[in-house]
């Protein structure tokens, strides 16, 4: 007969599978005092000799605060559906007094750290995908799009510019009458996503709310016609009357939407396969 210990543990590892949890906590950088890490979920059953896809999670909070747990469902579906998933802590200002510019060299940071260390992670190096929400979803933006910025301890030999981006309604212009000019100044000409699409941008998602007061429709509408422009995938989705932060799982209906079409946009890829089938919970 089982044991209510026995009975026990199985319910909790039950519990754990379905609501996701972090399997690894790994130490991606290390700035005088500062130890930064990048929360790690896989699949259930890691194929030793198969090569994954990354998603690469980046929090929002406008470079001032925000945690990593912003992105755990999504991580916690992703993962099950067949990718290797990294929620990443980056400075902020609330916690480091930093400013966006080490945000982003953090973010570049960790994208590197991850292509680095692909065969220790089981990633396909080639198949690194960049994804984030407002600030979060700037620099996952950035670091596909902006040139400046890197870590001086950084090996420059290695790329942080993702293969895809997943961008959760993005703050990508930084210019003047934009989110964050007030910080950034005249430097949003090396550091505003909008201003430095270049052709080879990689393919993206990006969701917006239309009452998002934060990013104008009009920006994401620009933006995915700079991206066409330059001969890049960029499909954008308008969710009706939603404000900014619309996707997260505490509005559940959009937060399921935009991961299904997140989904959807990763198989038209090649980074995932239909199967296995995952109810978005």
């Amino acid at each position: 007969m089982i044991s209510r210990k026995h009975i026990l543990i199985l319910l909790i590892g039950l519990i754990a599978y379905s609501f996701g949890y972090s399997q690894k906590q790994i130490q991606y950088k290390q700035i005088d005092s500062t130890a930064l890490f990048m929360q790690v979920y896989q699949p259930e059953a890691i194929e030793p000799a198969k090569k994954y896809p990354a998603l690469v999670f980046f929090f929002g909070g406008g470079w001032n605060g925000g945690s990593i747990d912003q992105f755990k469902p999504q991580a916690s579906y992703f993962s099950q559906r067949g990718l290797i998933c990294f929620l990443v802590d980056y400075r902020v200002n609330q916690r480091q007094h930093t400013t966006p510019f080490e945000s982003l060299m953090d973010a570049k940071s960790a994208i590197r750290y991850i292509r680095e260390h692909a065969n220790r992670f089981h990633i396909d190096p080639s198949k690194i995908i960049a994804a984030g929400g407002s600030a979060g979803g700037h620099l996952a933006a950035a670091t596909a799009l902006i040139e400046d910025y890197n870590e001086n301890t950084d090996n420059l030999s290695i790329s942080c510019i993702p293969n895809a981006l997943v961008l959760f309604n993005p703050v990508i212009d930084n210019g003047p009458g934009g989110y964050g000019y007030d910080r950034i100044g005249d430097a949003y000409k090396n550091f505003s996503p909008l201003h430095n699409i270049k052709k080879s941008a990689p393919p993206t998602i990006f969701f917006l709310g239309t009452n998002d007061a934060l990013i104008p429709e009009e920006t994401a509408k620009y933006y995915q016609t700079v991206m066409k422009k330059v001969g890049s995938k960029c499909e954008l989705y308008l969710y009706n009357g939603q404000g900014h932060g619309f996707f997260n799982y505490k509005n559940f209906e959009y937060y399921k939407k935009t991961v299904s079409e997140a989904d959807k946009f990763l198989q038209s890829l090649g980074f995932l396969n239909k199967e296995p089938f995952i109810e978005i919970n």
